[in-house]
């Protein structure tokens, strides 16, 4: 292990705990919560259960996302979310009505994330859409009090799939990883595991351990590694040695990296020690690359080249991405921050889909918080033009038996760096909600 182990800074991708029970939250907060001011450009609480509104006032709802910070951002999706309020409000708006988008920069950080929420209930935000956030721990208790769904996280943190207020659309990274260590397990010999050194990262090997195990294969070698590092020659090293020193690899093991915006940089320090290895290959998730992280790394000739890649949703390059695009081109086209390719955007696009359904299923009625949250618990069936499966939120899903009640979406579809892209591998999702059931998470 290298560096200053961290025990207070969250991972990119999962949360603080990972225990798999239920957590019980509390309904509301106190008043003197709600009342505490930030400063004036984020706002104060407000009492919960009068957000929304009816008649002719704009829709308003919130998508927040870090920005500029030295971990993982994001800036792709709020910036996403405000082309999609003009998209909608230059087509009729919804029901009629203007949508409204608010945006807030989390900062990866608990401070900034609990402003966020608080600015959501103050402003009378009927839902939080298409949002990245590792501090679930900050901003749910607002959003809890106040009764605002959150629609369309990004599956970083476990309340996520706990809250009874989280409507996710894809299945976090536990999905990712349990379906990339899935396939691997059957075309590697052994595997490392290059992971983010924070008690959030001590999560993730069970998740594609899983995977392994499905698929007959060994448990993967553990590699630590700082997730604001600004070389990696070290881990790269380590990690190469680990999948080359045993004798059964014949050097054909692989190295799967789980380091978010990071992945890019590790792969630098990991290009020049596998040239020695060439046989070694590298495994991924969406989220830690994409196609110009490939392009960065070399392409056809970088060490993505043979890669297997999970992701949540179907390749750019599929015609389902077609109504998203047209957005993008039609109100964000010189916009920079958006990536048609980037899982963010991505996921804020299927989060609004979600949100205009919610907002359709009642016909014309008032658009609030609550009414809102109850289309959606009431069984409302989400279609996302084949981006995902049919979304449809109940406590009773199977996963609920290791901490998942609210992870209904356990599908991933495989793919793979061919040439230098980033293709579809499989046609078609893979659902992995029997391998995730089997995870050893004690």
């Amino acid at each position: 292990m290298t560096g200053k182990r961290r025990t207070s800074t969250r991972s990119t991708f999962l949360p603080r705990s990972f225990r798999f029970t239920r957590s019980v939250r509390a309904t509301a907060l106190s008043a003197g919560a709600l009342a505490a001011c930030v400063s004036l450009a984020v706002g104060c609480g407000v009492v919960p259960g009068i957000t929304g509104g009816s008649g002719d006032d704009p829709i308003v709802v919130m998508t927040w996302a870090p920005e500029g910070t030295s971990a993982t951002n994001k800036p792709g999706m709020p910036a996403f979310a405000l082309a999609y309020a003009r998209w909608v409000n230059a087509n009729g708006g919804l029901n009629g009505r203007k949508l409204k988008v608010l945006t807030c920069n989390d900062h990866n950080d608990t401070v900034s994330a609990a402003a966020c929420a608080r600015r959501a209930v103050k402003e009378h935000a009927v839902a939080v859409v298409g949002s990245y956030s590792q501090h679930s721990d900050a901003f749910f208790p607002h959003l809890e009090g106040a009764g605002i769904p959150y629609i369309g996280g990004y599956g970083v943190t476990n309340a996520e799939f706990t809250s009874p207020l989280s409507y996710p659309v894809n299945g976090g990274q536990p999905s990712l990883l349990a379906g990339l260590g899935k396939e691997l397990g059957a075309t590697c010999g052994p595997v490392s595991l290059v992971r983010p050194d924070t008690i959030a990262g001590d999560t993730l090997p069970p998740m594609l351990n899983a995977g392994l195990t499905a698929g007959g294969h060994a448990k993967a070698k553990d590699q630590r590694a700082p997730e604001d590092a600004t070389e990696y020659s070290t881990q790269a090293e380590a990690a190469v040695e680990n999948v080359t020193g045993d004798s059964a690899g014949d050097g054909k093991g692989c190295v799967v990296t789980a380091l978010g915006d990071r992945t890019a940089t590790f792969m630098d320090s990991f290009r020049r020690t596998r040239e020695d290895y060439p046989d070694v290959r590298t495994g991924t998730v969406l989220g830690s690359v994409d196609q110009t992280v490939i392009n960065a790394a070399g392409a056809a000739s970088g060490p993505f080249e043979g890669a297997y890649v999970t992701g949540w949703y179907p390749v750019t390059s599929d015609p389902a991405w077609a109504p998203m695009k047209k957005v993008i081109s039609e109100e964000a086209f010189s916009d920079t921050r958006i990536d048609p390719t980037d899982t963010g955007v991505q996921t804020t696009w299927i989060a609004y889909t979600v949100f205009r359904q919610a907002v359709e299923s009642l016909d014309g009625g008032e658009v609030t918080a609550d009414s809102v949250r109850g289309a959606l618990d009431d069984g409302l069936k989400v279609t996302t033009g084949g981006l995902t499966p049919t979304l449809r939120w109940e406590f009773t899903d199977q996963l609920a038996s290791i901490g998942f009640p609210r992870l209904v979406n356990a599908d991933v579809t495989l793919q793979a760096v061919q040439k230098g892209r980033l293709v579809a591998a499989k046609k078609g999702f893979v659902d992995v909600t029997k391998t995730l059931e089997k995870a050893d998470v004690d």
